[in-house]
């Protein structure tokens, strides 16, 4: 995984998965996977799939043409509310785009850790 700043303020995890090198063949294989992740956990709970290509296809939006499906997985792990701030951090989303090529998976960065490493690893487990 790769850890940027998105907007030169926003701390991010990427990785790229070739659909040569995925377990997977697509985007509705890759929430799958993720929605049983979460079942797994007992902090997450799942709350929904936004399918944000056919929401901008809809208002005829412009959408990079490598571009052939992307949607959002979200959902939460909050388990405490000790600062009225902390809500901002949540729910979380992965966001899963799928090109001619390949898969990209992002998620932007929480202030836990361990949350970090539980969506990295659940990215990493999709790559043969």
């Amino acid at each position: 995984m790769k850890r940027s700043i998105l907007l030169d303020t926003h701390p991010m995890y990427a990785m790229e998965i070739s659909k040569s090198e995925a377990k997977v063949s697509n985007i509705d294989e890759i929430i799958t996977h993720f929605k049983q992740k979460i079942q797994e956990n007992p902090e997450a709970v799942f709350i929904t799939v936004f399918d944000h290509y056919a929401h901008t296809k809809e208002l005829n939006g412009e959408i990079l043409d490598t571009i052939v499906n992307a949607k959002n997985l979200l959902f939460c792990f909050g388990h405490t509310i000790k600062n009225i701030e902390i809500l901002v951090f949540r729910p979380k989303s992965i966001a899963i785009c799928e090109t001619k090529e390949s898969f990209v998976l992002e998620f932007l960065e929480t202030p836990r850790p361990e949350v970090n490493a539980w969506m990295q690893s659940w990215i990493k487990e999709l790559q043969k």
